[in-house]
């Protein structure tokens, strides 16, 4: 793997506060042969999977065409990335006890906009959730399926430009924006102007940050931190915001929403947890990792510190005994932050 003499240290950044959410881990222990999830986590994973045009390429995935130069997208869009987010979709609403939202939308909303769709996943369940409502997805990668229910669609659009809709909103929710989006507080204005007085938004995410909170092995400066460190510092050289989920609810308040509410959930990864649900969301959490690590990496370490593709698979290989480890006990913070536009507002 490249030392971090491959590229210039970056500079000295304050820390970030995160939420330290206790998650109680199970009271047996690993011995110390026992250093990473073997055949019970393939067992209990694949008995937990089975419920559940214009592209760039660059080092052997698929990325985004559509404005790549004043839009670029650091993850792929290819179908390992694609499976991996249809996974996530798993998770998030796992976590939420099934729920694929908490704003109080009531039960025949108008219109719906996803932004940030990603591979649609979310706008085709609440558009069977909510036959009443005319659902409207957009992605800067046209990933999405074409047979959806008849009031779903999607659209290519950049969320970051200004939007253009003939009529405005009841609902509007994004979700796992992290490393995506330069201008947050640009987007929460728009989204402001595009809800109907009245309306909802809800917007989930995370930040860059792990940690533990039940005397887990992990430790600052470990493999994995420094790995997630180089992943924010390398998205800041290029403008985007790595960190939003702690931010949100001050750009929502900033944009003149009302009744705002927030919640700070932890994520484990692995199957560490005592608690049962949590267990599941770990194990599902950490195959995503496991999964599309380089994906996760690749576009970031090469563009942003010179690495090569080879250096990013010794890295990934390094990485994944580490995420493994079940003395680890790694989390991290999933934010939801929901609120309303002010029944007397007026644009």
């Amino acid at each position: 793997m490249a030392s971090s003499s491959a590229a210039p240290p970056a500079e000295e950044q304050p820390q970030m506060e995160v939420p330290n959410v206790g998650i109680e881990a199970e009271s047996v222990e690993a011995s110390d042969s026992d250093s990473a999830y073997g055949d019970d986590l393939e067992s209990y994973t694949t008995s937990l999977k089975s419920t559940v045009l214009n592209y760039r390429f660059e080092n052997g995935r698929r990325y985004h065409g559509f404005k790549d130069e004043g839009a670029k997208y650091f993850f792929p869009n290819d179908d390992e990335e694609n499976d991996r987010l249809d996974l996530y979709h798993h998770i998030q609403s796992l976590r939420l006890g099934g729920e694929l939202h908490l704003a109080p939308i009531g039960d025949h909303p108008q219109r719906i906009l996803d932004i940030g769709t990603g591979t649609g996943i979310w706008a085709i369940d609440m558009g069977d959730k909510y036959p009443s409502a005319e659902i409207l997805g957009n992605d800067i990668s046209p990933i999405q399926p074409s047979l959806v229910p008849p009031n779903v669609k999607f659209e290519v659009d950049d969320l970051e430009d200004e939007w253009v809709y003939s009529s405005k909103f009841d609902f509007i929710h994004s979700r796992y924006l992290a490393c995506s989006i330069r201008d947050w507080p640009k987007m929460m204005q728009q989204a402001y102007k595009f809800t109907k007085p009245g309306g909802w938004v809800e917007f989930q995410d995370f930040d860059t940050m792990f940690y533990t909170s039940s005397n887990g092995d992990y430790k600052p400066g470990n493999l994995v931190e420094e790995w997630a460190s180089k992943i924010r510092e390398g998205l800041k050289k290029f403008g985007v915001e790595p960190d939003p989920g702690p931010k949100i609810e001050g750009w929502v308040k900033d944009a003149g929403f009302v009744n705002i509410q927030s919640k700070t959930l932890p994520f484990p990864i692995g199957t560490w947890p005592k608690d049962k649900m949590l267990k599941e969301v770990g194990a599902f959490n950490l195959i995503q990792f496991l999964d599309n690590l380089e994906g996760m990496t690749l576009r970031i370490y090469t563009n942003a510190w010179g690495w090569s593709p080879e250096e990013v698979k010794v890295l990934c290989a390094k990485l994944r005994p580490a995420f493994k480890n079940p003395k680890m006990r790694i989390q991290h913070n999933w934010y939801i932050i929901y609120a309303q536009k002010p029944l007397d507002a007026v644009d």
